[in-house]
């Protein structure tokens, strides 16, 4: 919902909440502050998605706008910024990548003055050169992580990783969460 707001190809508000970047932003910031003032600004991390393709949401000039966003969240002393990368935007509808969308991490970490977290579609030899090229802080892995729940220890050993399986997400049961093997009970 916050980025329907962000986005001028679906915020056509006429009111405070539409028009310009700062008026488009207004929603966000406000609910920031708000959480910030609640729990702390230590405790608070913002997720946004430059570039997405997700649901058809979309802008016209999204580096202008994401600039003037993460700037002003600099402002709020976030304890993070987590960027959903374009190439793996859709992740929730497909699997499709979209190899030649934009960088997120490395287009806007200069922008972020905090820790810059960047998901999607991450490798395990993809997140370590955007960490060594200082692309983002971190890199967070989701499906990955749930199909793998050895993560760490099978990149550390450069083992083979559980492919996830897509058909059983959002299902309610443990199935394709919980089940999914170690490398040493696979083994």
């Amino acid at each position: 919902m916050i980025e329907q707001f962000l986005e001028d190809g679906t915020n056509i508000r006429t009111d405070n909440y539409g028009g310009s970047q700062e008026n488009r932003a207004r929603f966000l910031l406000g609910i920031v502050e708000k959480v910030r003032a609640a729990i702390g600004a230590d405790r608070l991390g913002v997720r946004l998605s430059p570039f997405g393709q997700y649901g058809g949401i979309h802008d016209s000039k999204p580096k202008e706008l994401f600039t003037f966003v993460i700037k002003e969240l600099n402002e709020c002393h976030l304890a993070y910024l987590h960027l959903i990368e374009a190439r793996g935007s859709e992740m929730g509808l497909t699997d499709q990548l979209h190899e030649n969308a934009v960088n997120n991490a490395a287009l806007f970490r200069s922008v972020f003055n905090g820790p810059l977290l960047s998901a999607a579609a991450y490798t395990p030899n993809s997140a370590a050169l955007a960490i060594e090229q200082k692309h983002a802080d971190a890199i967070v892995f989701g499906r990955l992580f749930i199909a793998n729940p050895d993560l760490v220890e099978r990149i550390e050993g450069s083992l083979p990783l559980n492919l996830s399986d897509r058909s059983t997400f959002y299902g309610g049961a443990e199935q394709g969460y919980t089940d999914y093997k170690t490398f040493g009970e696979a083994a």
